[in-house]
């Protein structure tokens, strides 16, 4: 088994994150708001494409302001637009940091994982031939693989 990570983060180096991160929420918590899953799918959705195009408008509005329907607050507009503007590299930002503290998470877990695997098939075995203590530790670790029953829900086929 090949050993593609070998790191250990120190914990105050994870605690210091930690504590950034916390002022991070906290610094952005009087600006965010959350969605419902209903209102994620609703609602029409900026992307790369779509910003060049606002930025467009936002210049033609200032600078013609005849063609804004009435119903829409150019004052409004302008602070939402800053609120995309100012948001969108930092949400650019944690991406990349989601992504690599994503891959790196599953990275390790998956080599902890190998390894655990590997340990418990060498208990098994071990327990199979009636190795002291193996028995006891084969039984604590299997309840993992362990399949629960199938309930019933009043059809022949269960």
């Amino acid at each position: 088994m090949e050993n593609k990570l070998s790191i250990e983060i120190p914990a105050a180096d994870l605690a210091a994150v930690k504590a950034a991160l916390q002022q991070v929420q906290t610094i952005l918590a009087p600006y965010v708001i959350a969605l419902t899953p209903e209102q994620r799918k609703t609602i029409p959705k900026m992307s790369d494409g779509t910003e060049p195009f606002v930025e467009k408008v936002m210049d033609y509005a200032e600078s013609d302001p005849q063609f804004l329907p009435p119903f829409v607050n150019l004052a409004e507009l302008k602070k939402d637009w800053s609120a995309v503007s100012g948001l969108i590299p930092l949400l650019r930002m944690v991406d990349q940091i989601h992504d690599t503290l994503s891959d790196t998470a599953m990275m390790a877990g998956s080599e902890a994982y190998i390894g655990a695997l590997s340990y418990y098939n060498s208990v098994k075995q071990a327990a199979k031939v009636n190795a002291p203590d193996a028995k006891a530790i084969f039984e604590d670790l299997r309840k993992r693989f362990e399949r629960k029953p199938r309930v019933s829900n009043g059809s022949p086929l269960g």
